[in-house]
């Protein structure tokens, strides 16, 4: 006699299966642009540009010797004139504006530029920018956030120059406070802004407010695609915290295991639009007296030199693309 019940939790397994499969995975932003499904789709930016010497020579090294294609400027700091000569002498490179709200190192600081009578919330008591995001998050309000921002893109343009978009240094501007001000601004600039509305999988594993958000996550993102600008599937920063497996490490060690840091990324990142965040420098000695961070900015550097990196996204049929043509994608889409 044939038992009902294995039968019975055979069918509804099978039934269960066949709903699932029946589920159409969500359409990536990625597939919306017009790249082909499946496919993982990566800008590989760096961050800081305009810091420091250091940072402006990684910089441009990662991206004239590399496979980096994306950096945005850090409009307060000091060296942003040096960086800015070079955009001007290469015009079609996307370079984007990193709205800073904080100055974090103890013994190099930089202060807003909207002045202290219009922004006093974002000064510390030494006249710069406070060194954390909580500070900030206390001690300024949203008027005065905006303000800065409206200010350092004015400072951009002042060179003569459009960003191609816009992004947020350490994060600030993605705190529920200021992210309504951030797309607003982003929105009313006609700027393109960095912002991951798509499944976010790296982001929510590395972000507990990104994991808690993630409905509002997807909610800014369709905004963002509805005010005409693209919008990013996924980001992820977490070159930063790769840190040497042992101090001195020599630049071939080093490029190395950042390298394999960034493959073993690479094979994690699901298909969509992934922005990847590094923060290059070409370090000299007194780098170390800005940040002890030059060792993994120096890695991330090496690694986008590495020829093996550059081999390993052929060999996979990762496609790299720019803001500049996710926004004349984006342009042709109704």
């Amino acid at each position: 006699m044939i038992s009902v019940k294995p039968l019975l939790a055979s069918l509804i397994a099978l039934f269960a299966a066949n709903a699932a499969m029946a589920q159409p995975e969500p359409q990536t932003y990625a597939e919306k642009l017009g790249f082909p499904k499946g496919k993982k789709v990566l800008v590989l930016h760096v961050d800081d540009a305009g810091m420091s010497y250091e940072a402006n020579r990684g910089t441009i090294r990662s991206m004239e010797q590399g496979i980096a294609n994306s950096t945005s400027v850090m409009m307060p700091c000091n060296w942003v004139p040096h960086f800015m000569s070079y955009v001007k002498a290469h015009p079609t490179l996307d370079v984007g504006v990193h709205l800073t709200m904080t100055s974090e190192w103890d013994n190099y600081r930089w202060n807003p530029l909207a002045g202290k009578a219009v922004a006093p919330g974002l000064y510390d008591e030494q006249g710069a920018f406070w060194h954390s995001v909580a500070q900030v998050v206390q001690h300024a309000s949203p008027d005065e956030v905006e303000t800065e921002m409206r200010a350092q893109i004015a400072r951009y343009r002042a060179f003569g120059l459009e960003p191609t978009h816009l992004d947020s240094h350490m994060g600030t501007l993605f705190d529920p406070k200021f992210l309504e001000r951030y797309v607003k601004v982003g929105i009313s600039e006609r700027i393109p802004i960095l912002f991951p509305g798509g499944h976010a999988t790296l982001v929510k594993q590395t972000t507990p407010l990104a994991a808690r958000l993630a409905p509002m996550l997807q909610q800014v993102g369709q905004q963002i695609w509805a005010a005409g600008m693209p919008v990013f599937d996924d980001l992820d920063g977490t070159s930063y915290g790769w840190n040497p497996d042992k101090p001195g490490m020599s630049d071939a060690d080093l490029q190395k295991m950042k390298t394999d840091r960034f493959i073993d990324l690479f094979k994690r990142v699901k298909p969509g639009l992934t922005y990847i965040i590094m923060h290059s420098a070409d370090t000299t000695p007194t780098f170390s007296e800005v940040t002890s961070s030059g060792p993994t900015r120096r890695g991330d550097m090496l690694a986008m030199l590495d020829p093996r990196l550059k081999q390993y996204i052929e060999q996979e049929g990762i496609i790299l693309t720019t803001w500049r043509e996710l926004a004349e994608r984006r342009k042709k889409i109704k």
